[in-house]
């Protein structure tokens, strides 16, 4: 389930999505203008574990990953920006770059999937590389609307 998507879907919910150790500066951001927000406020965090079956020295590079499959964009929702006309939504992450199966067998959890059935494992990688790819859209399309709203001079289209 997308927590974000469900809570934007209200329009008065300040929403931040954060991979803690792939953009600080995102994070701090979001961190902030959550604070900031005279409303309810959610931040989704991702953050790696011991039970993802990573070396948790290389945890930080393992958020960068999953940010640039698609899979977790980086995103803040801001309801004030509609006051002033602009969209709520602003997408933080950039294109996808990275495959989901480059991030995902670097842990066990996942690894184990070849293990088991190899064909199941890759039939499971190609959907989650066409999820990763439909939200990522999903999201770009949302950052990318108008938010004027037009007045009772301007036609509406």
């Amino acid at each position: 389930k997308d927590l974000g998507l469900m809570a934007m879907s209200y329009g008065y919910v300040y929403v931040a999505n954060v991979a803690m150790g792939a953009n600080d500066q995102h994070t701090l951001k979001a961190f902030l203008e959550a604070e900031a927000y005279d409303g309810p406020s959610l931040i989704v965090a991702y953050s790696h574990c011991i039970a993802h079956g990573i070396d948790m020295s290389k945890g930080m590079e393992q958020q960068k990953l999953l940010t640039q499959t698609g899979l977790w964009p980086l995103y803040r929702y801001n309801p004030n920006l509609v006051d002033e006309g602009k969209n709520p939504l602003v997408l933080d992450s950039r294109e996808p770059s990275v495959a989901v199966k480059d991030y995902a067998y670097n842990e066990t959890r996942y690894r184990v999937l070849v293990q088991n059935d190899e064909a199941r494992a890759e039939m499971l990688m190609v959907e989650a590389a066409e999820f990763a790819q439909r939200k990522w859209e999903l999201y770009k399309q949302m950052a990318a609307m108008a938010y004027t709203i037009p007045t009772e001079e301007e036609p509406k289209e």
